[in-house]
């Protein structure tokens, strides 16, 4: 954990810059940009301020469109509206809502999402609850994933203990406009314990118990336990291992 509360306290307002350093707080408004790495306690940009570096602390927060050009390491960080992180992510606890974007991994303990989210590569947590939509180019792990899906979700792979995925209270929206709302999730191979899902489509599902909800796509399911289908869904290939 950072203490940084005997340094000084930068803030910026409106279209200021300066340079990095450390601080006990540091507060971006308006189109403010600090030019290097930043130590501090809390952060905050607010509106489309953006960082040139890494910034490390204990609590952060981007609201607006504000951008980190590096990587980022903290205990809690949020991103509100359309924030960005070019590089890495590593937290304790992450919370995305709006439309957040991180270039490079994320790591963290628990993650929460509630709208958007494009992670480029990576994402590894022990506990990943999202309501949205979302796109992580490499892997999703995380002992528990819960997901509720509101638009069109993709991940290159999701492993985990337990895996959940089903429709999201707001995507009823998809049965009136089918085609410009679609709602499912994309993956090539999802493999935990026990895995529920629905409104997903897989070349493979493999797990001990496994439940496959209405409107699934698989190409192949392999079961140690048990096994049941959604008459709406298509199974190409099941088999108990």
């Amino acid at each position: 954990m950072v203490n940084l509360e005997n340094q000084g306290n930068l803030i910026i307002n409106g279209m200021g810059s300066s340079g990095g350093g450390s601080f006990n707080k540091v507060l971006i408004n308006g189109k403010g940009n600090v030019q290097g790495d930043i130590e501090c306690n809390d952060f905050t940009i607010n509106g489309t301020g953006t960082v040139a570096g890494n910034v490390k602390g204990n609590e952060g927060k981007i609201s607006g469109n504000g951008n980190i050009e590096g990587s980022i390491e903290f205990e809690q960080f949020i991103i509100e509206g359309a924030g960005g992180i070019q590089g890495d992510a590593k937290i304790n606890n992450m919370k995305i809502s709006g439309n957040g974007k991180i270039g490079g991994s994320l790591k963290a303990e628990e993650i929460k999402l509630r709208g958007k989210a494009t992670i480029a590569e990576d994402c590894e947590a022990e506990e990943f609850k999202g309501t949205g939509d979302f796109v992580i180019g490499g892997l999703l792990n995380a002992d528990v994933i819960d997901i509720s899906i509101a638009g069109e979700c993709h991940a290159k792979e999701i492993g985990g203990r337990t895996i959940k995925v089903k429709k999201g209270i707001f995507s009823f929206l998809n049965n009136l406009f089918k085609a410009v709302y679609p709602v499912s999730l994309t993956t090539e191979i999802i493999e935990a314990d026990e895995i529920e899902i629905e409104y997903t489509n897989a070349k493979m599902v493999r797990g001990d118990n496994i439940t496959i909800g209405p409107n699934c796509h698989i190409d192949v399911v392999e079961y140690k336990g048990t096994f049941s289908q959604d008459p709406s869904a298509t199974v190409v290939e099941a088999k108990q291992i």
